[in-house]
């Protein structure tokens, strides 16, 4: 993990400037495994976003705005208790591990001087946030821990706290460089590894990057990498650089053995805020459209088992003829056939060469009645190829139209989510929930926004209410108008009749990429005028055909879209 205690130290080094001597005016948990303390120090309210999560666990500054849930969970209220009202009177990390003490001072109800410590553990998926008292005793935490889990030490209120084991490294603020040398067996192999099995903080990105400085050279040159680090880590000497290769990385020093293109922060906080804001507000919304994915796709199984079974049918309606064929055999030959036989052999006379053909017989049925069970079933046959027909189109649609809410909830925003829950319920597909108060105003869909190069608007609905609105509405009748070919994605549209060609290319990579093609190569991406595209009767919400277009081929990049991204919001900071 690059969260490591280099990382954290750095973290750390910033909080202590920005949050010491501060105000702690809200809390909230957004989310099972985060928490925002609202910091007002120096007349300016700061966020610090504490987070558990097994695969994003942190801790920094965010400027990210979140939604709240209406009640906020037991752990969130009682650190309200506790801690709102209060000083934070100092932040030390433990060593060099990934372990925070923000210490809190404040009042109980009876005004009271008070002092409690609130323990962060980034540990991956046993991170932890834990409140503790003055006697060092839990008064609860985001996890708990009970003894039949963890014999080392137990996390539950009223418990005494425990740290989590030492690992037996050394912490490289202290070691010598001689010591270092002397721990390594430079024949073995594998330095990296030793190294972070040695250094106290140490992740396997920073031991990999000595060892690339190094050069696998002599014992004097991994002497003089080591007090490189150390002189950094102990003068605070960070560049916070997120390296975008194709997997995103990030660290508080420019690492050499890294080839990729790198973006430079001014402080620790706001590159972590960057590298993590999409991918924590990704897992919020699969956290709350967990239910809805599953009940999409199992639909969408649903409607393949449909086609399955009346592809089956299909199969038997082309034997209808064959049914006719026999019924009109026996019937021309009933008076060879007698009840109580259960086959019979005539002349085929469909057939050039005159050939005998054997017909099964239900032997408790008459000749006449044989024969009127092969003309019914011809019938059966006939008209259930039609309706079967009818039916597979309409299973076919349904999965195309799964598919398409289904590629929405990959790349929606919070705010998409609610607006595609009411779309399956005006549609009838889920049951309309019942609320206490109405709504004042009907709520506008909100498309995404985009600037380009040249600083034309371009918009992207990012789901189906978003993606009628903005064709059908919010366009002008000779905008330009974008899709991905044939498959399920986001309607986009240039606010511009003659677009400039990069701005053309830059509103096709919008469309690959808000598309079920964002991980292909060479999408096709058709545009047109907005008149040219037509919603036809009785479709789908979304569904729409047009005509009079051109096709470019584009190849969906991400950093593409994060420039355009990063055009709005200068766009916005320059307005405010």
């Amino acid at each position: 993990m690059s969260f490591d205690g280099v990382v954290t130290r750095a973290v750390v080094h910033e909080l202590k400037e920005k949050l010491v001597r501060g105000r702690i005016t809200k809390i909230y948990q957004p989310t099972q495994s985060e928490l925002i303390l609202v910091v007002r120090h120096k007349g300016k309210n700061e966020q610090l976003l504490l987070s558990v999560h097994p695969n994003y666990a942190r801790m920094h500054l965010t400027e990210t705005s979140v939604q709240n849930p209406k009640e906020p969970p037991m752990f969130c209220m009682l650190l309200r208790k506790h801690l709102v009202g209060g000083f934070i009177t100092g932040i030390e990390q433990v060593d060099m591990e990934r372990i925070v003490h923000v210490k809190v001072r404040g009042k109980d109800e009876i005004g009271d001087e008070t002092n409690k410590v609130l323990v962060i553990e980034i540990m991956g998926k046993h991170s932890n946030i834990i409140l503790l008292d003055e006697e060092n005793r839990i008064l609860d935490s985001i996890k708990h821990l009970p003894p039949s889990q963890n014999s080392y030490r137990t996390v539950m209120p009223g418990h005494q706290y425990v740290a989590p084991p030492d690992q037996g490294k050394m912490n490289p603020l202290k070691m010598e460089s001689l010591d270092f040398i002397k721990k390594i067996d430079f024949n073995s192999g594998k330095i990296d590894k030793q190294i972070v099995q040695l250094v106290m903080g140490f992740s396997p990105m920073i031991a990999r990057e000595m060892t690339h400085q190094a050069h696998l050279g002599s014992n004097e040159k991994y002497q003089m990498v080591f007090e490189s680090f150390q002189e950094k880590l102990k003068n605070h000497e960070y560049t916070p650089v997120i390296y975008r290769n194709n997997k995103e990385r990030f660290y508080v020093f420019e690492l050499e053995h890294f080839q990729a293109e790198t973006d430079t922060y001014s402080s620790v906080s706001e590159m972590l805020d960057q590298f993590f804001a999409a991918k924590a507000e990704r897992d919020r919304v699969k956290q709350q459209v967990s239910d809805l994915t599953k009940w999409l796709k199992n639909e969408r199984d649903k409607n393949e088992r449909k086609i399955k079974k009346h592809q089956d049918t299909l199969q038997k309606a082309k034997l209808a003829d064959s049914y006719r064929h026999k019924g009109e055999l026996l019937t021309a030959n009933m008076h060879v056939v007698k009840k109580g036989d259960d086959s019979v052999k005539v002349i085929d006379y469909y057939d050039p060469d005159q050939k005998e053909i054997e017909i099964e017989l239900d032997p408790n049925k008459s000749p006449s009645e044989n024969a009127q069970k092969f003309f019914q079933t011809y019938q059966k046959l006939k008209k259930s190829k039609q309706v079967v027909q009818e039916e597979i189109k309409k299973a076919e649609n349904e999965i195309q139209y799964f598919d398409q809410l289904l590629q929405q909830l990959e790349t929606a925003r919070e705010e998409d989510i609610e607006e595609i829950r009411e779309e399956l319920q005006e549609e009838g597909y889920l049951k309309k929930q019942r609320t206490a108060k109405k709504k004042r105003g009907k709520h506008l869909p909100n498309p995404e926004k985009y600037i380009a190069s040249d600083g034309t608007v371009i918009y992207v609905g990012k789901n189906n209410k978003q993606n009628e609105y903005l064709t059908n509405r919010l366009a002008n009748r000779n905008d330009i108008w974008l899709h991905a070919k044939d498959i399920p994605g986001s309607h986009v549209v240039i606010r511009s009749t003659k677009p400039a060609e990069d701005t053309l290319m830059e509103a096709a990579q919008l469309a690959a990429y808000f598309s079920k093609g964002k991980q292909s190569s060479s999408v096709p991406v058709d545009f047109t005028e907005v008149r040219h595209v037509k919603k036809p009767k009785g479709a789908k919400p979304g569904f729409v055909i047009y005509d009079h277009q051109k096709t470019l081929f584009v190849t969906p990049d991400e950093q593409v879209i994060r420039k355009l991204k990063l055009n709005r919001e200068e766009e916005s900071g320059h307005q405010m």
